[in-house]
């Protein structure tokens, strides 16, 4: 079953999904009504964990402000169907959500509800007046985050093989994946050792945590020692093959190093949350130019990396001496 929730103010807890349906929100005339549309589920994503606290906290200082969101569930071919059900039904000022696959979809929904305004994180899209993008430059976040991994797979650290191989398991294919973060993972290894191989495997969908362990199991097999994913909830089947068997992974977008301590080897931070509430913030006040994208990254403080987390100091000094060296001589 779907689910949507509606907070007003911030008194629920975050995540403690039970209401379910699709009623209108409360109106009045003041009112800045918000459909944040996550195109999956909350729990277990980081991006959309974030933009979902990054709208509740703005309402929350904004009581003006109406926030509904509503999880539209794995199964892609239902979400425009969902979304145009959502904007026929509410009366939303804007619509946001993050998903590079989303602003087609909206592109769609847009054709049937011609004053719907919709702003999208993690994606490019130009040229439709009813939609503004931010893209995050994943190729830099991937540069560093593969830059590690080629230190972890040269290393001597006790997991490390002599084989040069570091994996990447994505739950589908898309093009900022096949444009911008594989080529920079793979590129970021290289710059370590040319003759560093990217074994690449894909799940088929965002949920199968059975199959991306399965998956990781074939490629610690084949040499893989460390590891990325872009794979939402199905990223746990990943970490639970390498907690048994003994790989390192490199995490995007969110601080991940309890979820296997001592194999979390770093992790990338993306400023989702930051965001959205400078999103709402512009669309509030009229202050949103649709029909164009920003590319946003590390030298606009979106991206970046975690640290601070005592889980990075179990990386030997001389690997995180010559990581952070790139990372300051890369982005300045």
């Amino acid at each position: 079953m779907k689910k949507l929730i509606v907070f007003f103010p911030l008194i629920f807890v975050l995540f403690a999904f039970g209401c379910t349906g699709k009623n209108k929100p409360v109106q009045t005339d003041n009112n800045f009504s918000v459909l944040v549309f996550i195109t999956g589920v909350i729990t277990g994503s980081p991006t959309y964990e974030m933009m979902a606290e990054g709208a509740l906290e703005f309402a929350q200082k904004h009581p003006n402000v109406n926030v509904k969101i509503y999880e539209a569930g794995m199964n892609q071919a239902q979400w425009e169907q969902q979304l145009a059900e959502m904007v026929s039904e509410g009366g939303y000022d804007i619509v946001i959500g993050s998903n590079p696959s989303l602003p087609e979809i909206s592109a769609n929904v847009a054709l049937r509800f011609e004053e719907q305004k919709f702003i999208i994180a993690d994606a490019e899209y130009e040229g439709n007046p009813q939609i503004r993008t931010y893209n995050y430059n994943q190729y830099e976040q991937s540069l560093f985050l593969g830059y590690l991994a080629g230190l972890i797979t040269t290393s001597e650290m006790p997991h490390a093989n002599i084989q040069k191989r570091v994996g990447f398991i994505a739950a589908q294919e898309y093009p900022l994946l096949t444009r911008q973060m594989v080529p920079g993972f793979i590129e970021g290894a290289k710059l370590v050792d040319p003759e560093i191989e990217l074994d690449m495997r894909i799940i088929g969908n965002w949920s199968d945590a059975n199959k991306a362990s399965e998956l990781a199991s074939a490629m610690i097999n084949s040499g893989v020692d460390v590891f990325t994913a872009i794979a939402g909830g199905a990223a746990q089947g990943l970490i639970r093959t390498v907690s048994e068997r003994g790989a390192y992974v490199v995490w995007y977008n969110t601080n991940a190093y309890s979820l296997a301590p001592g194999l979390i080897a770093g992790c990338g931070i993306m400023e989702q949350k930051k965001l959205t509430m400078e999103i709402l913030e512009d669309a509030l006040n009229d202050r949103v130019q649709y029909g164009i994208s920003e590319t946003i990254g590390v030298n606009e403080g979106y991206l970046g990396f975690m640290f601070d987390d005592p889980g990075y100091q179990n990386l030997p000094l001389d690997i995180r001496e010559k990581f952070e060296s790139f990372l300051d001589d890369s982005f300045k």
